[in-house]
């Protein structure tokens, strides 16, 4: 018998309802709200900039395709074009995903064709941003070489291994279950829910995740030290055969060269690293595989993983302005056809050919006067 005013024993009713709470915890789609009225307005303004920036891009690179000295990195800029522009394509459905809270309501085979996009575009930008910088390492180390030769071949073969790579990548994303039912909201989540699949699909998820980190990490590494060479070559002036340094370039070449270099570096800082470091306690946390701290902890890391998202989509803008400082035969031609624009002429296909750059000057001006 109890007394009165004895705290009462929990019912089976209160005790069931307890553990149903903690199982409807476990069960609970992490999500970040703020993303449902920030990521719409910010792929929209992706959207829009970056159609029109990397179509233009499209048209220069057509354009200049008849200059021999830019021949192959030219060919990477036009793919890393192309790979931007297939996730751009895509961004009106994720939009409109976001628009509905989370909410996708078109067939799963468009979900699976959105998040292989996402993963081609995100994997072939690192990969021709890194071939960009090492054939401008080359440019600046070998400037006779690159100035006199043409290596087409080679950009055709190199981006043909990248797409094949990238895209044999993410042909699991176009086959896999993309699609998961939210049992607490309802929703249909687009490569989003899978804390309530089995522990063989979410270990499967967790070793594809770390390999991808790793790789891409390894990438940055090589992307860093080759950057950090053309820095120094720029910087330090090279020894002629006489003993004497000679001058290489001018300031101002020198300057945009190494812009090129820093805003290479940003584009990997600002819209990858953040990415790929976060990525891999992010997995185990939705996963439910780590205790991750609370969940006030993992509510932290989840909505740095959504701002993280944002981030990488800033690529798609970045890259043009990586163009411009590559290769003066870019920056001449949107001069030019700027300056045609406003005085109500088309700007002549050829016209870049008459231009000067870092890649088709003169060995003798390419290597400057001897000091003595």
């Amino acid at each position: 018998m109890w007394k009165s005013g004895a705290a009462k024993p929990p019912t089976q009713a209160v005790i069931k309802m307890m553990s149903s709470e903690n199982m409807s915890q476990n069960d609970s789609f992490l999500d970040s709200q703020f993303r449902y009225s920030v990521f719409p307005t910010f792929y929209s303004l992706v959207f829009i900039f970056g159609l029109i920036a990397n179509c233009y891009a499209l048209y220069i690179l057509r354009n200049i395709r008849d200059v021999k000295a830019v021949n192959e990195v030219r060919i990477y800029m036009t793919n890393l074009t192309v790979a931007d522009l297939l996730f751009i394509i895509i961004l009106p459905l994720w939009i409109d995903y976001y628009n509905q809270w989370g909410n996708w309501r078109f067939h799963e085979a468009m979900c699976r064709v959105s998040g292989a996009m996402f993963y081609i575009n995100t994997y072939c930008s690192i990969l021709f941003l890194a071939v960009i910088s090492f054939n401008r390492y080359w440019v600046v180390t070998r400037p006779l070489s690159a100035a006199t030769s043409d290596h087409w071949h080679r950009g055709v073969l190199v981006s043909l291994v990248i797409w094949l790579f990238s895209v044999s990548a993410s042909i699991p994303y176009l086959f896999q279950k993309a699609i998961n039912d939210d049992k607490v909201s309802g929703k249909s989540r687009c490569f989003e829910g899978y804390h309530n699949m089995d522990d063989r699909t979410k270990h499967s998820l967790v070793l594809t995740h770390f390999l991808i980190i790793a790789f891409f990490f390894v990438v940055f590494l090589l992307v860093v030290i080759c950057n950090l060479l053309i820095v120094r070559a720029l910087l330090v002036p090279p020894v002629s055969p006489h003993g004497t340094r000679v001058s290489v370039r001018s300031l101002g070449l020198k300057c945009r060269a190494l812009g090129m270099v820093m805003v290479v570096l940003v584009v990997f800082v600002v819209c990858f690293v953040p990415y790929h470091l976060v990525q891999g306690p992010w997995t185990l946390a939705v996963l439910q595989l780590a205790m991750v701290g609370d969940r006030d902890s993992r509510q932290l890391l989840n909505d740095a993983h959504q701002v993280t998202l944002m981030l990488m989509g800033l690529n798609c803008l970045l890259d043009p302005v990586i163009y411009c400082l590559a290769t003066k035969m870019f920056r001449s031609y949107i001069s030019m056809h700027f300056k045609k624009v406003m005085r109500g002429r088309s700007c002549p296909r050829n016209s870049s050919q008459t231009t000067v750059s870092m890649e088709t000057r003169a060995p003798k001006e390419v290597m400057g006067p001897t000091v003595h």
